[in-house]
């Protein structure tokens, strides 16, 4: 009696070939970017007016705007956190994300029924909470992305559900064109924060879709169960646990110095542009078209690269090379400024900054939390993504502004940016090395109380948190830093 072979399923060739994807990633996939693509729009429907009022007393007001926001985002941390030790995952994620709803009805109000108590005070409150809203609504999506996908999926397509917020960062300011003659600019805070709630919802379809149970290989009813029964934990510890875990890790003090020396940068950039462009302030009209075209062809180019090569870049040369490209192409980029000088040089490094920072650097960062504990992807993360990057932007003004007054504007700043960037890269390379070292499987399915890490030295073991959060899989063979 013959016998009837048994098809091998079949796996949709063209996206494994184009993004390394699985066919059951990809309803996961596609939420996570739509949840992404909902948060960079409200984010980017509210930009102009932060812009606008934080430059109406000038450059230097900026400056001391920046301090501000880092002693608020300071501030901040330490109720978040006892938000996420006291609330369950999604009830910490709502009350986050709803209380910046409020804040933006709040400002809606202020708008239409009482214009006349707007004026400079208001509209620097505006840039202090826009500039922690901004970090804090990113941070979240982040956090439950890298506590959610494992180690090689965040390697494999995080780049991808990137793409999700680059069409945001387009579409945001495209909708603004559209809605502010008809609807008013108050009008533009209520779509923000309708997207906002669109954002929530799609965090709601990620949790329970469970893709953590994609390619585990293990039962579907035992990896659905275990799923929903971490969703019902709270995380519980200590309000300021984010920031001892931050000090007593060196795998998350590395990551917290990177993204300290990547923001020192980006603001010095920001503010040689400003500089740039207050030179040359004879045609503002020309100038906002210049830089709109710089915008339009950085998001193209951030597009390109996350659907191409991020995910291979990742994939052959790993998370280190991922994370040192940023460094070296801005070092680069201060090299070609300091010897040229010209407008031009200055727009294609800021467009090359970018581009690199969200195209490859930003989703090979993510990655690197895959591999910490529940407690520290919400809690360290928080205060390294939030008060680390604010801190990073108020030394990189202050710093940029000591130069100018003591007249060594251009040359200092090459001659601090190119060994800053050498230690970036080569902190960049340590810390793609470490977590590759903390990629191992759990042993048993068991059920553990999440604990901050020691910190001591760069354990291979698996954190408490993650036994709990992810079942025992089943050992694949290749290479350590691809099995999860």
């Amino acid at each position: 009696m013959s016998r009837t072979a048994i098809p091998a399923p079949r796996r949709p060739r063209l996206l494994q070939a184009l993004f390394n994807l699985r066919r059951e990633e990809i309803v996961p996939v596609l939420i996570a970017a739509l949840f992404f693509f909902c948060v960079l729009t409200a984010l980017m429907l509210l930009r102009p007016a932060r812009d606008a009022l934080g430059m109406e007393r000038g450059i230097e007001s900026i400056r001391w705007l920046f301090i501000g926001t880092a002693v608020v985002t300071l501030a901040v941390n330490p109720l978040f956190g006892w938000l996420v030790s006291r609330l369950r995952r999604l009830q910490f994620i709502g009350a986050t994300y709803g209380f910046f709803v409020l804040s933006l009805v709040g400002f809606w109000a202020l708008l239409m029924f009482a214009p006349d108590a707007v004026g400079q005070r208001s509209g620097q409150v505006f840039f202090v909470w826009f500039s922690v809203f901004n970090l804090f609504v990113t941070m979240v999506f982040w956090a439950l992305l890298a506590d959610r996908f494992t180690s090689d999926q965040g390697k494999r397509f995080f780049a991808l559900i990137s793409v999700g917020g680059t069409l945001g960062a387009i579409f945001g300011p495209w909708l603004t064109s559209q809605l502010a003659q008809p609807l008013g600019t108050p009008s533009l805070l209520l779509v923000a924060g309708g997207f906002l709630l669109l954002a929530l919802a799609m965090a709601w379809l990620l949790v329970h879709v469970a893709p953590d149970r994609v390619g585990t290989g293990a039962p579907a009813a035992t990896t659905a169960t275990a799923g929903f029964a971490s969703e019902a934990e709270r995380i519980g510890g200590s309000a300021w646990a984010g920031l001892r875990a931050v000090f007593r890790s060196r795998y998350l003090t590395g990551i917290a110095g990177y993204i300290l020396l990547m923001t020192v940068v980006a603001t010095l950039v920001y503010f040689t542009r400003l500089q740039m462009v207050a030179a040359v302030a004879d045609d503002t009209d020309a100038r906002a078209a210049i830089f709109g075209n710089i915008d339009m062809w950085t998001q193209v180019a951030v597009l390109v690269l996350q659907l191409t090569l991020t995910g291979k870049i990742i994939k052959r040369f790993g998370l280190g090379v991922a994370l040192a490209i940023l460094p070296v192409a801005t070092a680069l980029g201060f090299i070609g400024l300091a010897v040229y000088g010209s407008f031009v040089v200055l727009i294609l490094l800021e467009a090359v900054n970018r581009a690199v920072q969200r195209g490859i650097t930003r989703p090979a960062r993510e990655a690197l939390f895959t591999v910490v504990s529940r407690e520290e992807k919400y809690k360290a993360k928080a205060f390294v993504d939030t008060f680390m990057y604010r801190t990073g932007d108020v030394i990189g003004a202050q710093t940029e502004g000591a130069l100018g007054r003591l007249g060594l504007a251009m040359g200092g700043l090459v001659s601090m940016v190119v060994p800053l960037a050498l230690v970036w890269a080569a902190l960049g390379i340590w810390l793609g090395r470490a977590q590759a070292r903390r990629v191992v499987l759990p042993p048993a399915p068991t059920i553990a109380t999440p604990e901050i890490s020691d910190g001591a030295h760069d354990s291979p073991g698996p954190s408490a948190a993650s036994v709990a959060a992810f079942p025992a899989r089943p050992t694949r063979p290749g290479p350590p830093e691809l099995q999860k």
